[in-house]
């Protein structure tokens, strides 16, 4: 028999297989630390947006390819601190593949990169991913107005707490009464509608321009007639008869947005832009704009109808092509700022009134998007 090594053989456990309550513990345990790491994840998050709009300093964003116009509207979003203090509270996705499609955690991500790194701008292309997964193409120019309605959109659509869906709503619909009336008798219909943007127009019915802002918005609450071929049936007579169309404001959010419809379509299919000056107030009162019936609202409504601008987002060029920039005032500071994509600079008043347009400058920057902020706005 051969000789055995100096060291002694360790007797082997049989294997035992696990119970199905072992089993069961495992798995318990598997999924409270996997819980715990999410809670962990959530609760940084949310100490670290706590405090991120108290940071004074303003971040840019790289250009990743014509994105000049997603970089403007991003800034905007998040230097409203309303809107941040609902982003900062959502629920973080349980998986690596659905925090990715994410969009309002994306967000969440870049405001975190934003205000905490120690660059002075920052690349956007885990968002820009992301959108992209939900059709909204990279490496285009797009219409201000339209991505701002499609990431708006996306928020909702993934915010998951009811709650929040409601608050950012509240934080931007505006509700309008449609008014049909006829002229031949007393049949009326009424219906209420929401929008995020007033679309106001530039010119009027006889292609005038239209001279400031409260003369557009003059002009879109002011009725209608329709008559030829815009004639409406009419229950009531049997027949199409003329009505007289309007819209009554109801309520405004205490975040407002305009879009001034700047890009005219012509019957020859051509469009081309309207880049006459139209002057802006930096405050609005839409109790000293619009006329008693022009309103469908109580006095206590009406109240909290007195906005101090926000923000404007501005283009310069022509309908194929042109760049995107934002001049927001911070709300921690009072300042205004220009977000140039990664260039960021302080302005003053009258460079934000530089945006009003010019008729003769093919180039000059106009402005597409007005934000408006309720007046009575706090910091609590």
């Amino acid at each position: 028999m051969g000789q055995r090594s100096g060291r002694q053989e360790r007797s082997r456990k049989p294997e035992v297989p696990l119970s199905e309550t072992m089993e069961a513990e495992i798995e318990i345990q598997n999924n409270k630390e996997e819980t715990e790491e999410l809670k962990a994840k959530n609760q940084k998050l949310t100490s670290v947006f706590g405090v991120a709009d108290l940071k004074n300093e303003a971040v840019g964003l790289y250009n990743l390819g014509q994105s000049c116009c997603l970089n403007s509207l991003l800034q905007v979003f998040l230097m409203n601190i309303r809107f941040t203090r609902i982003l900062r509270r959502i629920t973080v996705p349980p998986s690596p593949a659905q925090r990715r499609s994410n969009v309002p955690y994306q967000m969440l991500l870049l405001l975190e990169k934003m205000q905490y790194g120690k660059c002075k701008a920052v690349g956007p292309r885990e968002l820009a991913c992301c959108l992209s997964e939900h059709r909204v193409k990279l490496f285009v120019q797009h219409d201000a107005a339209q991505l701002f309605l499609t990431l708006w959109n996306l928020l909702k659509k993934q915010m998951k707490k009811p709650e929040l869906v409601e608050e950012l709503s509240d934080l931007y619909t505006i509700c309008i009464q449609e008014h049909l009336a006829c002229q031949k008798c007393s049949f009326e219909i009424k219906s209420n509608s929401t929008m995020l943007t007033l679309p106001l127009p530039v010119l009027d019915a006889n292609s005038h321009r239209l001279k400031t802002l409260e003369d557009c918005l003059q002009y879109f609450f002011h009725p209608e007639e329709l008559t030829g071929l815009n004639m409406c049936f009419c229950q009531q007579c049997g027949r199409k008869t003329t009505f007289l169309q309007s819209m009554k404001l109801v309520h405004l959010p205490r975040t407002l947005t305009l879009h001034l419809k700047r890009f005219c379509f012509e019957r020859s299919s051509h469009t081309h832009k309207l880049s006459h000056s139209l002057p802006f107030p930096q405050e609005l009162d839409f109790r000293e704009v619009l006329k008693e019936n022009q309103c469908q609202a109580d006095d206590s409504e009406k109240a909290t109808w007195k906005y101090e601008l926000f923000a404007v987002v501005a283009h310069s060029g022509s309908t194929s092509c042109g760049h995107y920039c934002a001049y927001i005032r911070s709300l921690t500071e009072g300042k205004w700022y220009c977000f140039n994509d990664s260039e960021v600079c302080q302005v003053s008043w009258d460079d934000v009134k530089c945006t009003y347009g010019h008729s003769n400058l093919h180039w000059y920057a106009n402005i597409s998007l007005i934000f408006f902020l309720v007046l009575l706005w706090t910091l609590e």
